[in-house]
């Protein structure tokens, strides 16, 4: 089964926001931001959508599937 990784914690960390301001601009638990960035929880639809639009990114310059 192919594996995703992401850029999540370093864009985070580039802005100066904990991952619980990411949480709350995002509407989620602060967990749910430790599980996405240490890659045992891909985000859903909505959420990757969320996180692109907060970075100004696409959500292929986030998350990247390897085979």
């Amino acid at each position: 089964m192919p594996e995703t990784v992401n850029g999540l914690r370093a864009l985070r960390e580039s802005r100066g926001w904990s991952q619980g301001r990411l949480a709350q601009e995002l509407g989620v638990s602060r967990q749910t931001i430790n599980s996405i960035e240490t890659g045992r929880f891909d985000p859903s639809l909505p959420v990757a959508l969320r996180l692109a639009h907060t970075f100004g990114r696409t959500v292929e310059d986030i998350f990247i599937l390897k085979p």
